[in-house]
């Protein structure tokens, strides 16, 4: 039986009220922001289950419906013809999976998104009709950097709020001082997806089909999207995903997003159920590090549904991160939280605690990637090593 968790809901204007220099107009609202402040700490914090969503934010609905078709598209466009559409000048998209791999379950086109330490940025704008930038695709590069940068600053004005409660200005500092963030448009293929490009590669290539294409490269668990892990930045912000039968955009066939995370405290996985048209924030490890474990980071993995071939997924994640020269201390940071603790809680079954083991097989433990004084590019080398490495836990998965 799946457990849900329905996602506190931080509204937009709340949000915005907060890092407002303007004082509220009155005890009651000041009041009123103080509960939501502590409702956020502790969905966040050390108790919780390290992630909430924030609802009402303007153009919410509108990007991601005009970015997430797209996603797909480009997924099962031919080698060639996807690489001349993501390297046009006002698109300046790559990849961070290996899209030669016709067995991938994930497809990514991503950007690296600068921005100054006043948090000024301007989307850049110079769409040009060409062959390939022409049509569907002509407002990609555009929309994608308009996405990003409206999700970056949640996460910058979501520092700010935290910092308030933690005390200091730590996480928005480090947020300002990195000046980029990473975003991703992400298309979770389905079993026909992948019959597709092969069918098609097949075709170009006269009966030559990739015979290293290996499903266990990218996910060893046929019912994962994605593997179990943390994320190591400081907030990751997501979209909540759309799905699709082929073509057609249609609802979760279980209510919920297909996001599942494991709450430390009770033991168990939880799957996320999160409004239409909000976005997800989860707390990374750097954010925990920093915040003295006053944040939680958020264990979380994607789950693939089972006996849905023509379901896909879409959705649009910003990774916020320090930057690349923030050195770590770890004098005040809780050893506890060092290591994956296996608790073998009343609340949980059997079959939920055999899980729970064997997460922590396969997720390394904060004490064997972070040491004190560490930078965090030394921190991101070394979960990468020890996540995917020749002989990272998940290397073979």
């Amino acid at each position: 039986m799946e457990r849900v968790l329905e996602l506190y809901e931080l509204q937009y204007s709340d949000l915005m009220k907060m890092c407002s220099d303007q004082k509220p107009a009155s005890n009651e609202e000041v009041e009123r922001l103080k509960l939501i402040s502590e409702s956020i700490m502790q969905n966040l914090g050390r108790d919780g289950p390290g992630l909430l969503s924030i609802h009402g934010v303007p153009e919410a609905r509108a990007l991601p419906e005009t970015l997430f078709p797209l996603a797909r598209k480009l997924a099962l466009l031919n080698d060639d013809h996807r690489k001349r559409i993501l390297k046009l000048q006002d698109h300046n998209l790559g990849s961070d999976v290996p899209l030669k791999n016709q067995d991938r379950i994930v497809s990514s086109f991503a950007m690296q998104m600068k921005y100054d330490q006043e948090f000024n940025y301007k989307p850049k704008d110079d769409r040009t009709a060409t062959e390939f930038s022409g049509g569907e695709f002509k407002d990609l590069g555009f929309k994608f950097q308009q996405l990003g940068f409206l999700m970056m600053e949640l996460g910058l004005r979501l520092a700010r709020v935290c910092d308030e409660s933690i005390g200091g200005c730590e996480l928005e500092q480090s947020l300002l001082q990195c000046g980029t963030a990473k975003g991703r448009l992400i298309h979770y293929h389905s079993v026909t997806d992948n019959s597709a490009i092969k069918t098609a590669a097949k075709h170009a290539r006269s009966g030559k089909v990739n015979p290293k294409g290996n499903i266990s490269s990218v996910d060893g668990d046929s019912n994962l999207w994605q593997q179990w892990h943390y994320d190591y930045g400081i907030f990751t912000i997501l979209t909540a995903p759309i799905f699709m039968l082929s073509e057609q955009e249609c609802e979760s066939p279980s209510g919920h997003t297909y996001l599942q995370v494991f709450h430390p405290e009770m033991n168990c996985t939880l799957m996320v159920k999160a409004s239409k048209g909000s976005f997800i924030v989860q707390v990374g490890e750097s954010a925990d590090v920093l915040s003295k474990g006053k944040l939680r980071a958020t264990l979380h993995s994607v789950v693939r549904p089972a006996k849905m071939e023509h379901l896909s997924r879409e959705t649009f994640v910003v990774f916020l991160q320090p930057a690349w020269t923030k050195r770590f201390s770890l004098s005040d940071y809780p050893v506890d939280r060092l290591t994956l603790r296996d608790q073998d809680s009343e609340s949980c079954n059997g079959e939920t605690n055999g899980l729970s083991r064997k997460i922590h097989e396969i997720v390394p433990p904060l004490f064997s990637r972070l040491r004190d004084g560490m930078t965090f590019a030394e921190f991101s080398r070394e979960t990468t090593k020890q996540y995917y490495g020749g002989k990272g836990l998940q290397s073979n998965r």
